[in-house]
Order: structure tokens, then sequence, then C-alpha cells
């Protein structure tokens, strides 16, 4: 009875050896490899993806737009100057409004922090409210940077609710620090204000007009203006005139 012959494979030799092989090395560099941690050349990426990068790129948005302005700035130019790349500033924000966004509350928390620190360590109402009446003019007025970017955030806040949201809220929480200043020395028999929320009203008007004027007479907002406007907004909301000479 005549068996079944068996086939046998037979490893290739010479020729044929040589381009299984290769073959086998192209497939292998298709084959997508998967690490149970970050290979060693992701390192960088962990690196630009910090807890910290979202501010530092917010920070460095906020520079370029208030020396710039928006519209001339690019987001490979916020990028390179928090010394990243584009692709890494993607991975924080989606587009430019979100860094617009981000950048409007980089300037937020940088005044509500300068002007903490400023007034802290002071304890004499009166002297509390001039602290911050000059810190303020330093920062909205004398600032030409700040005076630029706060005018770019008016004109996109005419078209952008959530801008316009965020610049309210920022602009309530100064308001109400200032009503508490004002009745505080008030309290302290150390001003006259009857309505002290009027008078924190118009004196944050007066701020924000002079910031206007100063878009065509820029010399209004010198550094040598700086006492004759803060002596103006002391008597606004109600300091002695004698008083505000002195501040």
């Amino acid at each position: 009875m005549m068996g079944v012959k068996r086939r046998e494979d037979k490893a290739p030799v010479g020729a044929a050896a040589d381009a299984a092989r290769s073959r086998a090395a192209k497939n292998s560099e298709r084959i997508p490899l998967t690490f149970p941690y970050p290979p060693v050349w992701f390192a960088p990426v962990v690196a630009k993806t910090s807890p910290a990068m979202p501010a530092k790129l917010a920070e460095s948005a906020f520079k370029l737009f208030a020396r710039r302005g928006i519209d001339n700035i690019s987001l490979d130019q916020v990028a390179a100057a928090a010394g990243v790349t584009k692709g890494s500033l993607y991975w924080h924000f989606k587009n430019k409004d979100d860094v617009v966004k981000a950048a409007c509350a980089h300037y937020y928390q940088t005044y509500h922090r300068r002007m903490h620190a400023a007034v802290a360590p002071i304890s004499d109402p009166m002297k509390r409210l001039q602290r911050a009446l000059r810190l303020s003019v330093r920062i909205c007025l004398l600032d030409a940077e700040n005076r630029v970017f706060t005018m770019e955030i008016w004109t996109l806040a005419v078209h952008d609710a959530e801008i316009r949201r965020s610049w309210r809220q920022f602009y309530d929480s100064v308001r109400e620090f200032y009503i508490g200043l004002v009745r505080a020395a008030a309290h302290a028999d150390e001003l006259q204000a009857d309505d002290p929320e009027r008078a924190v009203n118009l004196m944050l008007e007066a701020i924000e007009g002079i910031k206007l004027r100063a878009m065509f007479e820029p010399q209004i907002c010198a550094p040598d203006e700086e006492t004759e406007i803060v002596r103006g907004l002391l008597e606004i909301v109600g300091c002695d005139k004698k008083v505000a000479a002195a501040a």
C-alpha cells in the first residue's frame, strides 16, 4: 500500500534566505509598537505639557497682545515666546479665542494679586485706599501696554459675550473691593461718602475715561501725572482736598 508523502517545509537558503529576512524587516517597521510607559524620546513633550504651561502661554500671549495688538499676533508667535512648539500650545488651547481668554484671565489675576500684596500690610483704612488707588493708576493708566490690552478687550467684548462676561466679573470684583475700602475709610471718619457705591462708580468711570482720552493724548498718563490723578480720584470718593493733596 502506497503511503502519502508529507510535505516538509525547508528553511530558505542563499538568496532566498536574504530576501525573506528583508521582507521580515520591512514588515516589522509597519507594526505599531506599544510601550508600558512613554519612551525616552517623549520626555520633551511631557515637559511642555506641565501644569504650569497654560499660565506661561497665557502670560506670553498677554505681553504680545499688549505690545502689538491681538490681531497682529499669531499662535506661532505666542508659542515661540513661551519656548514651546505650536503643537504644544494646541495641547492646552483649542484656538486663538481660547488663548485670548486665557490672556484676559492672566490680566485679571495679576491685578488682584498685585493689589492684595500692596494693601495687605496696611491697617489704616485711608492709607489702604490711597495705596490701592495709586497702584490702580499705575497698572491701568500709566502702564501703556495694559491700557492697550484693555482697549483691545473692550473692542472684542462688543461682539463676544464670553469676554464681556469675564470683564464684567472682573470689573464687579474691583468695584466691590473699592466700595469696601471707601466704607472703611468713611467709618473711620477719614472721608465723607454718603453713598460709597455711587462714589466708587464715579471714580472707576473717571479712570476709564482717562484711559480713553489717553488713546489720543498719551501725555495725560505720563509718570509725572500720577500724583495729580490720584488726588482727583480721592476727591471723587469724598476725601477732603487737603488730605487728598497730601496723598
